[in-house]
């Protein structure tokens, strides 16, 4: 059983994410490192699939690196809402392609079969191909009672059949999804696992990406992999990755770093809680008077600590990063105010435009 401090905890959960000092150099090194890079068009500054990697990498970060990993080299693949490392396909499609789970989704796609094969069929002959391009010939269609979806079909066929590993996203068209068969995207030659073995596997590389996580959480699960540990003023039970550990004597140390709301070092809210003392509330979807921090507040890291949020928005038309404020969590020290100053100057320099609102 290791036993850690509240600072070797931070500290192996912020390696973890590349957010120390020692920074990666490209977006596939740190796709492989944490795993997946969200994808989400909300962008008061940069979507999360740009600031993701602009945060870790700094000015050396272009957005066409990304697409070029993604389209062109094929070291990253796309699939539910996330840019994910290669080395993770082979696992991912062995458990995807053992079908769907949920019960009413076998009878959705039973009742549709012949609406299957229609899109299979059209991907096969003119894929790739967006979504628009298809005719709606389900048969039943999902339960809309929510309000949440639309008349046509397509879209949820289109990413039922990408989750049971029969189509793929070959690429995009502005935000478009481009979809075809996967023959067609990923490599031939990729191993099968059994569920078991590829299930183990993912969850070996979801404690990589978190250094260490909750034995039992529903946001990282990972399994009893890794080494139990224990942390100083924490009753939960840890896990933690031996190589992480074996690596805190050698400490780049910390610095600045903005971290976009879909950030995953930002998912798992109640380690935030254990282990940083940071409770981390998105604003988005409260209405406008009862925000505390802003819409899309971006979070502050410095170091090993939670410090501050970030209210800023880009002024496409005026070319400016506009901060409405930066808000201190905890008071900033004269080394932290000047850390956080240069990391949105940093910010707005690579955004390519003004800074305003300072």
């Amino acid at each position: 059983m290791h036993r850690l401090t509240r600072d070797e905890a931070r500290r192996i959960a912020v390696r973890a994410q590349l957010l120390d000092a020692d920074r990666p150099g490209d977006v596939v090194e740190i796709a492989e490192q944490i795993g997946a890079i969200k994808i989400d068009p909300t962008a008061t500054i940069a979507p999360a699939e740009q600031t993701v990697p602009w945060s870790r990498i700094g000015w050396g970060y272009e957005p066409g690196q990304l697409r070029k990993a993604v389209e062109t080299d094929r070291l990253l693949f796309e699939h539910d809402g996330s840019f994910w490392a290669g080395s993770l396909l082979a696992p991912k499609l062995s458990i995807m392609r053992h079908g769907p789970r949920r019960q009413s989704t076998v009878e959705y796609l039973e009742a549709n079969d012949a609406f299957r094969r229609d899109i299979l069929s059209r991907l096969r002959a003119d894929g790739p191909l967006v979504s628009s391009d298809f005719t709606d010939t389900s048969v039943v269609q999902r339960d809309r009672s929510s309000g949440w979806y639309g008349p046509n079909e397509v879209p949820r066929m289109l990413e039922i059949l990408a989750w049971i590993g029969e189509v793929a996203i070959a690429g995009r068209v502005g935000r478009q999804r481009l979809w075809d068969l996967p023959e067609r995207v990923y490599p031939a030659d990729l191993p099968v696992f059994e569920p078991a073995e590829a299930e183990e596997l993912l969850q070996q590389r979801r404690l990589q990406a978190a250094g260490i996580a909750r034995q039992k959480s529903p946001w990282t699960p990972v399994g009893m992999v890794g080494d139990p540990a224990e942390v100083e003023g924490s009753a939960w039970k840890w896990r933690v990755d031996p190589e992480a550990l074996a690596a805190l004597d050698d400490d780049p140390g910390g610095r600045a770093a903005i971290l976009n709301p879909y950030d995953r070092m930002l998912f798992d809210r109640p380690r935030l809680t254990e282990l940083f003392d940071f409770t981390y509330v998105l604003e988005q979807f409260k209405p406008k008077g009862q925000r505390k921090y802003g819409y899309f507040a971006h979070p502050i890291l410095v170091g090993d600590r939670f410090i501050g949020l970030l209210d800023a928005e880009l002024d496409k038309k005026k070319l400016t990063l506009v901060v409405h404020a930066v808000h201190e969590v905890t008071p900033f020290d004269d080394d932290e105010r000047e850390m956080v100053e240069a990391e949105i100057r940093d910010l707005a320099g690579w955004l390519g435009v003004a800074l305003a609102g300072r």
